[in-house]
């Protein structure tokens, strides 16, 4: 490996990832390991430092999981959070119990001592945080450096340079977040920073090249920025070796299948085959209501279609974001299972298990691949684009999806992004997009009475899709959204705005 590293041990987090996203944000090389290996394994990646990441666990709980007994007593620095932290009071001999009432989200914390994490952090910061157990009693030698209202949220042993702390310091909502990492990363542990992105591709184009040997790859491209972006690094890697495959699933946007076509015509030169398999999804998804259903179905038709296209091939590439996979894990894994990514169904399992399976991107977010992308020179058009789901509007009907009911939702979300690129937002929101919902409203349109359907609209800021806040955007926006979709569109008589963060919410609605 050419750089020291920090080492992250995912004991389940939802925010794992998020740490070594932060990390390689600062130049410092990062990676991320089973809490099961032992520190003979860790000392393979020549870390710096040690992170122990968050959980859904109890330290208390049957089944819980545990540290490698040598790894507190190793002589590198240490940095727990959340159950990370939990966990070391806990080999430690400090004591945890179970809180009277759970702290999640936003809370303000108080430094208490200036120490070397947090001394140069500010008093009364806004901090995230998630958990329910708390520690009750710190660890001898150990010193509290800051609290809340209803817990201890910090403590350290300088002399052995371990540290932890209740909340969430990668999450962005964190003030002083990254300061928090820059202090361990850089004061404590003492790295250089040095790993970049460009480092990124020339590693990933020289392990493409000795995992293909020459042999057919085939890509499924939807057209948005992570399969595009991973096509142009395909192709710069391997050539004709690559074979991109467009499905029209019948669940894109309004005329998005000939607008991607005419989009890779102009600046692409690679071999494409385009399928339209509209129907035989619907046709599939008839009378599907069930959201994870609909997942597995169009994650099975989609294999079933694109392998008819390539019935040959040696490799299948994807562009699986980290928080396509992280959202698909189970506790048993052990991170709490939110929903059945599409592309994780059982044959493309199988796959990966044979070694088939091509996922440069799978530990990356979108702000990074968008990264790689401009510096393959990716038009600005494609890299800006707006994350789409890869159940495509599926995702975005709740109830039945009918023919109509795509063709009414894609009018709609056509207007939304048309208005929010007439305000000039578009390439400020994260993502915007309009859900049909599966209930009917009352409404009054001239002299008479409708009984229409409900559209919710959703517009999220946010830097890594991991957590994100609604956008305040202008009432008179959103009367022109009302405005145009009831007015052009018979089939809806009612518009909402959707107000929920993520957490608690997630950004698309199933």
């Amino acid at each position: 490996m050419e750089f020291q590293s920090i080492v992250i041990l995912d004991f389940g987090s939802q925010y794992t990832q998020l740490i070594a996203r932060r990390i390689r944000q600062l130049k410092v090389y990062s990676v991320i390991v089973s809490f099961r290996v032992s520190y003979d394994e860790i000392k393979n990646y020549k870390p710096a430092g040690i992170i122990l990441s968050g959980g859904p666990a109890s330290v208390y709980a049957p089944g819980a999981p545990k540290l490698d007994s040598t790894i507190l007593s190793c002589g590198l620095p240490i940095l727990g959070i959340c159950y990370g932290m939990q966990l070391i009071a806990y080999c430690e001999k400090g004591n945890i119990v179970r809180s009277g009432s759970r702290e999640y989200g936003r809370t303000v914390i108080d430094i208490c001592a200036k120490g070397d994490l947090l001394g140069n952090i500010p008093a009364g910061g806004t901090v995230w945080m998630s958990h329910g157990d708390r520690i009750d009693k710190i660890p001898e030698n150990y010193i509290i450096t800051a609290r809340s209202d209803n817990a201890l949220c910090a403590f350290e042993n300088p002399q052995r340079k371990i540290y932890g702390l209740q909340f969430h310091p990668e999450v962005h909502h964190t003030q002083y977040g990254t300061e928090i990492l820059s202090n361990f990363i850089f004061r404590i542990c003492g790295i250089s920073p040095g790993w970049s992105m460009p480092s990124f591709i020339d590693t990933k184009i020289r392990e493409i090249r000795e995992q293909t040997g020459g042999k057919a790859v085939v890509l499924g491209l939807s057209g948005g920025v992570d399969s595009t972006v991973l096509a142009v690094l395909l192709h710069k890697a391997i050539g004709d070796q690559l074979t991109a495959v467009f499905v029209d699933n019948g669940l894109l946007r309004l005329n998005e299948g000939s607008l991607i076509k005419e989009r890779f015509a102009r600046h692409f030169q690679m071999n494409i085959k385009y399928i339209d398999a509209g129907k035989n999804f619907l046709k599939r998804l008839k009378k599907i209501t069930d959201p994870e259903k609909k997942r597995l179905i169009i994650g099975d038709e989609f294999v079933k279609v694109f392998f008819s296209a390539v019935p040959e091939f040696d490799f299948l590439a994807q562009g699986t974001l980290y928080p396509d996979v992280i959202e698909s894990v189970s506790v048993k894994g052990p991170s709490d299972k939110i929903k059945t990514h599409h592309n994780r169904v059982k044959r493309i399992l199988d796959l990966k298990s044979r070694g088939m399976i091509i996922e440069p991107f799978q530990e990356l977010f979108k702000d990074e691949v968008r990264e790689i992308g401009r510096l393959l020179d990716v038009p600005e058009e494609i890299i800006q684009r707006h994350p789409f789901p890869g159940p495509g509007l599926a995702v975005r009907i709740l109830g039945e999806i009918t023919p109509e009911r795509v063709n009414i939702l894609q009018r709609a979300d056509h207007i939304v992004i048309d208005e929010i690129k007439n305000a000039g937002l578009y390439n400020k929101i994260w993502q915007a997009f309009g859900v049909l919902l599966p209930v009917k409203a009352v409404g009054v349109m001239g002299d008479e009475r409708t009984y229409a359907d409900v559209l919710a609209i959703r517009a999220v800021e946010s830097v890594d899709g991991m957590t994100a806040d609604w956008v305040k955007l202008p009432y008179e926006l959103l009367e022109t959204f009302s405005r145009r979709i009831i007015g052009e569109i018979k089939e809806i008589n009612r518009v909402v705005y959707d107000i929920c963060s993520k957490p608690p919410g997630t950004i698309e609605w199933e």
